[in-house]
């Protein structure tokens, strides 16, 4: 899509604290009317909405929005969105009790190309990992990613998160 719809998607979101639980509606209105511009089962238009439902509580009614964004070729629309369809389905899934599914869907995003996601990728797969009793790898995921960020004690960290998953 044009830069110009972007910008008004991007301030569309912007406005969400602005809409209490009672006016969710209103939000996810404003959301459908800019997606209302796309071509009918636009990738982009999808994810904007899964996003909307998501955003306002509603990761069952996400689930299938993101899921068929997805299938309709989003990544290849926008890599970027296509990964945060990803993180936001993967949390969704868990949310609605399939987290097992969200790790499948997040595990590989762990060896794509790096991005300002990559973070985003681990902490939701950590989460995903907790919810099947996997503590430990969650543990891990975002002590590695915790790590590099650290004043000091940087590879005592790494070495440590490595540990926690090592036999």
């Amino acid at each position: 899509m044009n830069r110009d719809w972007e910008d008004r998607v991007t301030a569309a979101w912007a406005t969400l604290d602005e809409y209490p639980e009672e006016r969710a509606g209103a939000f996810r209105a404003v959301i459908d009317a800019l997606v209302d511009e796309l071509p009918e089962g636009s990738p982009l238009g999808l994810f904007e909405q899964a996003s909307a439902w998501d955003s306002t509580g509603h990761s069952d009614k996400a689930v299938p929005l993101y899921r068929e964004a997805l299938a309709r070729g989003l990544s290849d629309v926008s890599r970027y969105k296509g990964r945060r369809a990803k993180i936001q389905l993967s949390s969704s899934l868990r949310n609605t009790g399939l987290a097992e599914e969200g790790v499948e869907l997040l595990t590989p995003e762990l060896d794509a190309p790096s991005d300002e996601l990559d973070d985003a990728v681990r902490a939701t797969l950590a989460l995903c990992l907790s919810s099947l009793g996997r503590d430990r790898e969650g543990l891990s995921l975002v002590l590695g990613a915790l790590a590099p960020r650290l004043p000091r004690y940087q590879r005592s960290m790494a070495n440590y998160a490595r540990a926690l998953v090592e036999p």
